[in-house]
């Protein structure tokens, strides 16, 4: 590929160019079973009918007018995902990295208006938040970090899925006013929070007066199951994060707020340009009532269940692999070793996957997906597994 891209990405040797549901085509007319989605974006496939539609029509009306304006498709698709969290108010942007950036600024704000002017937030180790300054600050990976230290202070990470490590944290450091967590840690190796963990930080934040921020950019929008995966847990959050699925390709970003976490933004502390214009909008409202329309929360339930259990079943007894874990269409296949060669082998079996911290092959197929094409993906993927840990 052209060498004056910047050399951010280890680009695999292929290129697409067009889709059909959960398949994808490359240059050369070869098929591929995407159980990737664009890194969870594309929960509705590719081409999907609705949607095409959709951005079609909003594109010939107006594509983008500035947030000094009312935006109707905004004010509609704020208030679908209120009503669908039971929160108060959404802050758009164009990214989960901004929608995490916008939920940082808002704990500092409120940290501010109620005395703490040097609010600290409590993140989680092998936690992800994007790679600005400050998301990257709040990720708890130090090798995501090198390099671009000296990094912004006021976050502490502790030990996911413990309330100990919080509450020792905020012992250490009385100017804790704010958790942030993922429910289930993607770029983390796809690991699930406990439910009676995420309980009872809900119940430390409410006694403590602290924000609790659920970072759902990658598990919500029904991957899980669950409209947000925080849902399992039937907690709310004060602040909650949006992207990847929600637009079901345009970029899109939500920070979501509600209680004390609502009504800290005013006019001119915080704002976008691109954030929330018609046209993402317009696609997102269209992505959430598909999802709705078609049933495909559960879905996304049963073929996902179906999925992991199958997988763990066809990888039983293979020495090298450590579990097999996840959560509807979030799913992860723990090996005792680094596998950056699967994705590799995998598109050469005419599947498209990726590993995440460094040992853990990565499933987030289209919310689409039905049963056999669920078995389709055990029949490539687990060959090549049991290949790489042969040595083959």
């Amino acid at each position: 590929m052209s060498s004056v891209l910047a050399n951010i990405f280890a680009r695999l040797p292929v290129a697409f160019t067009h889709g059909q549901g959960v398949w994808l085509w490359d240059t050369e007319g070869r098929r591929y079973l995407d159980a990737l989605s664009g890194i969870g974006v594309s929960s509705l496939g590719h081409n999907h009918p609705r949607l095409v539609s959709a951005i079609a029509e909003q594109a010939a009306k107006v594509l983008h007018v500035s947030n000094i304006y009312q935006i109707p498709q905004q004010e509609a698709l704020a208030r679908r995902i209120t009503e669908l969290s039971g929160m108060q108010e959404v802050s758009f942007s164009s990214s989960g990295s901004e929608a995490n950036e916008t939920a940082i600024k808002l704990a500092r704000l409120y940290g501010h208006k109620n005395g703490n002017t040097h609010a600290h937030i409590v993140t989680m180790e092998s936690s992800w938040h994007g790679r600005t300054l400050a998301t990257l600050a709040a990720t708890g990976s130090a090798k995501a970090r090198e390099g671009f230290e000296p990094m912004p202070t006021g976050f502490i990470q502790v030990a996911f899925n413990s309330i100990d490590a919080i509450v020792r944290a905020a012992e250490a450091e009385p100017r804790v006013n704010t958790v942030m967590l993922e429910t289930l840690q993607g770029e983390g190796g796809i690991r699930p929070a406990e439910i009676d963990y995420l309980k009872a930080v809900r119940k430390l934040c409410d006694e403590r007066g602290w924000l609790l921020i659920i970072d759902e950019v990658q598990s919500g929008i029904g991957r899980t199951g669950k409209w947000f995966a925080h849902q399992w847990a039937d907690i709310k959050p004060d602040v909650m994060t949006l992207a990847k699925g929600l637009g079901g390709g345009v970029p899109i970003g939500a920070t979501v707020m509600a209680g004390r976490a609502a009504g800290v933004f005013t006019p001119g502390s915080h704002g976008t340009t691109f954030g929330g214009n018609p046209l993402v909008c317009h696609a997102a409202l269209t992505v959430l009532q598909t999802l709705a329309d078609d049933k495909l929360l559960d879905n996304a339930h049963n073929v996902g269940n179906h999925l992991q259990a199958q997988l763990a079943q066809a990888l039983a007894g293979t020495a090298g692999v450590v579990e097999v874990r996840g959560r509807g269409l979030m799913i992860g296949v723990e090996l005792d070793r680094p596998c950056p060669a699967i994705p590799k082998l995998a598109l050469d079996a005419g599947l498209l996957i990726n590993v995440t911290r460094e040992r853990t092959v990565r499933l987030l197929p289209p919310l689409t997906l039905q049963r056999g094409e669920a078995d389709e993906i055990v029949a490539r993927l687990v060959p090549v597994i049991q290949g790489f840990l042969a040595g083959g």
